[in-house]
This record gives C-alpha cells, sequence and structure tokens, in this order.
C-alpha cells in the first residue's frame, strides 16, 4: 500500500506506533493482511464470508468480529459485496486493491528499514477543530510514512519522503494550503542525534523488533495453525512492524540494530509458509 493510502483504510490506522504490542492483532489488519497476501491480484472471485471467518477464527478471532470488520471495510470503501447464492462474498473495489498494491512496495521490498535518500522531510499542518477526523486520517498517513512530531506542530522524518504520494489519498479532502512541506539536511555544530530522541523513542523501536523476532523465531510460532491463517498472522505483524520503524539512519540507532534480523526472517518465514499457504487457500476457494 502506499504509505499514503494505508492509513486511515488500513491496518496502520490507529493508536501510536508504539502504544501498543506489535502482536496485538486487530480483525481488521488481519483481513488487509489476508486480501493483500492471497487476493489483491491474484483471485479475481468474491470471496466467500466463510472463508475469512474460518481463516481468521483459528487466530482466535470470533466470527462476529470478523463480520463486523467486513461491515466497516465496505462503509470505507475498501470491499464490496457480492451474493453468492446463499452466502455473502466479498471483493476487493479498484481502490481498496490500489491501497494493497502500494502497501506490497515495502512489505516486499529490499530493504524496508533504510531511508529513501538524504537528509530529513518537514511538515507543518493546519485542519480546522470541526475537521478533527480529518485531522486524525493525516496523522496516521504521516505517522505511516515515518513522521514524528518533533515541536509543536513540526513533524519530522528520515531521507526524502515522496509526500505527495503519501497524502494523494487525502490531499482532496484537505483545505487549500493547510499543509507546507521542506526538505532540510544536519548543519555543521547542530547534530540531529538528540533530535532523533526527541522525536522517535528508539529503545521501544528496538523492543518492538525484538519482539517480532522473538516470537517469529520459535519453530511452534505457527504451531497447529492451517498455513494460510499463519501466513496472515507474519504478514499483519511484519505490517505493524513496518508501522512502528520510521527508517531512521543507522547511526542514531545504537549496536547491534535488529532491523536487518528482522527483515532477513521475515523472507525466510514467508518463504516458507508460501506454497503450504497457497495451497490451503486454493483449498478454501476451491
Amino acid at each position: 500500500m502506499s504509505v499514503a493510502n494505508v492509513r486511515a483504510a488500513s491496518p496502520v490506522a490507529g493508536p501510536s506506533p508504539l502504544e501498543t504490542s506489535v502482536l496485538t492483532r486487530k480483525p481488521r489488519q488481519l483481513l488487509l493482511a489476508f486480501f493483500g497476501e492471497f487476493v489483491c491480484d491474484r483471485y479475481f472471485e468474491p470471496l466467500r464470508a466463510s472463508v475469512l471467518i474460518g481463516t481468521l477464527e483459528s487466530a482466535g478471532v470470533a466470527a462476529s468480529a470478523v463480520r463486523t470488520n467486513l461491515d466497516r471495510m465496505v462503509e470505507s470503501g475498501l470491499l464490496e459485496r457480492r451474493r453468492l447464492g446463499r452466502e455473502i462474498g466479498f471483493e476487493l473495489t479498484s481502490h481498496g486493491s490500489e491501497v494493497l498494491r502500494e502497501a506490497s512496495g515495502r512489505v516486499n521490498g529490499p530493504a524496508p528499514f533504510e531511508p529513501q535518500g538524504e537528509g530529513w522531510t518537514l511538515v507543518t499542518f493546519t485542519v480546522p477543530e470541526h475537521l478533527r477526523d480529518l485531522r486524525h486520517r493525516l496523522r496516521a498517513t504521516l505517522t505511516w510514512s515515518g513522521f514524528a512530531v518533533l515541536r509543536d506542530g513540526l513533524w519530522i522524518a528520515p531521507g526524502s519522503v515522496d509526500l505527495a504520494a503519501a497524502l494523494e489519498a487525502i490531499i482532496p479532502d484537505l483545505p487549500p494550503a493547510s499543509v507546507n512541506a521542506f526538505s532540510a539536511t544536519e548543519l555543521a555544530g547542530f547534530p540531529m542525534a538528540e533530535a532523533v530522541r526527541d522525536a522517535w523513542d528508539v529503545e521501544r523501536i528496538r523492543a518492538a523488533h525484538r519482539e517480532f523476532i522473538e516470537h517469529w523465531e520459535r519453530e511452534d510460532a505457527a504451531a497447529d495453525l492451517p498455513a494460510v491463517t499463519a501466513r496472515t498472522l507474519l504478514v499483519a505483524d511484519w505490517l505493524a512492524l513496518l508501522r512502528a520503524d520510521p527508517r531512521l539512519p543507522r547511526q542514531y540507532m545504537g549496536d547491534d540494530w535488529p532491523a536487518d534480523r528482522s527483515a532477513e526472517l521475515f523472507t525466510r518465514r514467508h518463504r516458507e509458509f508460501a506454497f503450504p499457504a497457497v495451497r490451503d487457500f486454493a483449498g478454501l476457494v476451491d
């Protein structure tokens, strides 16, 4: 998903990335992981609700919670309902496919924790109080794009963020001239290390990586789960970790930074689940 469209419509909207464990799995997050892995650009028929319910029930999600979140995803324009005989089916809208397609770039990218480009990107914005929902969407979008609050009203992200792409889905709803953005570089005598520590809790980002690693390194992490459910959980956890890590330059991260280990582990486990998960999915939709 684009670092843009993912926020309000996806697993990334919600609390600040470090307020909760990366393994706190919400039904919406799991559904988006499932559709991103098995449906988007792969399966072009409506998916029976029973398939989605069965997959998430294996992960401990109640059927009622799955149905509620499917309804909300229809309301938000990500999914459409289809009548399939006596059952209800769901399929991605063009908007939903776009959201998931854009997110896959970072999910499957070769360097998901490296900043894109040099320097820093700064953003300020003013959104009126009566548009507080829009303000929340904007903040969620910025957070997913790697931004954090440096000072009151000033957001900062590492590298050269493609802000036009990141805000593409929300720009039409924003008041004119409500967002200002700048590129910046570090000046001699004014090192960024302290600013980085002010804006981001580096040790909690490190802890998020460790939590992901400790869980998915265990051989029994997916024990007794259908492969399609295991892969869904893995991708949902990975999305949460991507949201928690803003791609800060390594020189600010201390020794033994675990991001490379997380990326290697995700790639290995993702491949491990690939064939059995696709086989499970084919059996479910047959």
